[in-house]
């Protein structure tokens, strides 16, 4: 295994009986969009806007890295209906 984080690494192990071609190692939007079961055009939206997946540029070409994608689930995930984590601060 190349040298990872420990954090990232144990977010690995923790998504070992996910498929290995869930999503490639570095996905385009199109393939994040069909995996997350949204709209490559909402991705989109989330990039301009700053919040979402995070993301890295290749020339113009976005792609999305799979180890990103899944400490952005992590991070995004929800407990309870009235997790605040989406709220709105006032």
């Amino acid at each position: 295994m190349p040298d990872l984080p420990a954090d990232v690494i144990d977010l690995a192990d923790s998504h070992r009986d996910m498929p290995t071609d869930f999503l490639p190692p570095m996905a385009t939007a199109t393939q994040l969009a069909e995996f997350l079961q949204t709209t490559p055009a909402a991705l989109a939206q989330d990039r301009y806007l700053g919040r979402g997946v995070p993301f890295i540029k290749v020339g113009k070409r976005v792609r999305y890295l799979r180890t990103d994608v899944l400490q952005y689930l992590e991070r995004n995930r929800a407990q309870r209906n009235d997790d605040p984590r989406g709220a709105g601060v006032a």
